[in-house]
């Protein structure tokens, strides 16, 4: 995988190689302005804000963190599309601006391919499928075979229409052909709750909001959502070890907007590479149930891809329509 990213960073050393005549200044040599377009507290917003520390540390410049949050991150996103291509307005991307809304929303004020540039991947906030102790399905086999024995009877919550854990919930339908009941919320902390008190059946959640229960056996894990098993929970299999091609990516990345020097690109992602890989950065993510994929841009450019028409198939099989 790195040494794809090896024709980016051979025109970033050429670049910033260059006399003063060709390029007046290394980049950067301002502050960055870093768009994150949820409200704070969130994951992309934490480690938005641990790469902009770490942009700072090691090129000395400031970066600002911009939570612009509103219309399922367009609004924030919308504001990069439009800025100059220079590397000094980014964006902290995630599924939904940049594979779902798309498909999901009645109107877009950008497209998310031609007027982004992808720069790296940051994180896979790492999915799971709990039940409610009461239920009596201790795998996810077991669970299927459940649910097709009583069409209809189970259900499941989500943070409402068009998020992630709606999403796979319609997915998972899809591909193992049950009948299970959608029971919209506004959050997740209603649907949990709701969950907990046995008025749901299941939650295809992100671990973080989930797991502190799942450790006081408050709810039973039964698949992790992502491609390999979590160390959160190294016993807890993947779904796609019962549902081949089951897999949930709730990612988060760093966009700028499109026509972004090459040299750019390939600086800022160099960097990303090493904040992510760090053992501090690891061990965070470890703690949130989340994890890193080493990309080049090129490669993360082609994951939002087929994350777009991924989630565009499961949307119109659902007949799923935003407000």
């Amino acid at each position: 995988m790195h040494r794809s990213l090896s024709p980016f960073l051979a025109a970033a050393v050429l670049c910033m190689g260059m006399p003063a005549t060709a390029q007046t200044a290394p980049y950067p040599d301002k502050p960055i302005r870093i768009v994150v377009p949820f409200p704070a507290g969130g994951v992309a917003d934490t480690f938005g804000r641990e790469v902009g520390k770490k942009f700072t540390e090691a090129w000395g410049q400031p970066v600002v963190i911009d939570n612009r949050p509103g219309a399922g991150g367009n609004i924030g996103a919308d504001i990069v599309a439009k800025s100059p291509p220079d590397g000094y307005t980014l964006v902290v991307g995630n599924i939904g601006t940049h594979a779902v809304n798309v498909s999901l929303m009645r109107s877009m004020p950008f497209d998310p391919v031609k007027d982004f540039t992808p720069i790296a991947h940051l994180l896979d906030a790492e999915g799971l499928l709990v039940v409610n102790p009461s239920v009596k399905a201790s795998t996810l086999p077991q669970l299927i075979a459940l649910a097709r024995a009583e069409p209809g009877k189970l259900t499941y919550g989500s943070a409402g229409l068009g998020t992630t854990s709606h999403l796979a919930g319609e997915l998972f339908k899809v591909m193992t052909k049950v009948d299970i009941v959608h029971v919209p919320y506004k959050g997740n902390v209603p649907a949990i709750s709701d969950l907990l008190g046995g008025q749901t059946t299941m939650i295809f959640a992100t671990m973080p909001t989930v797991l502190p229960q799942v450790h006081a056996d408050r709810l039973r894990p039964l698949a992790v959502l992502g491609s390999a098993r979590s160390p959160a929970l190294p016993d807890v299999p993947t779904a796609s070890e019962s549902v081949p091609g089951f897999e949930v990516s709730n990612w988060v990345g760093l966009f700028g907007p499109a026509g972004l020097p090459p040299a750019i690109v390939a600086r800022l992602n160099a960097e990303v590479q090493k904040i992510m890989l760090s053992p501090e950065v690891h061990k965070r993510l470890e703690a949130e149930g989340a994890r890193f994929i080493p990309m080049t841009p090129v490669e993360f450019g082609a994951f939002q891809k087929a994350e777009i028409v991924k989630w565009a198939k499961t949307i119109k099989d659902a007949n799923i329509k935003a407000d």
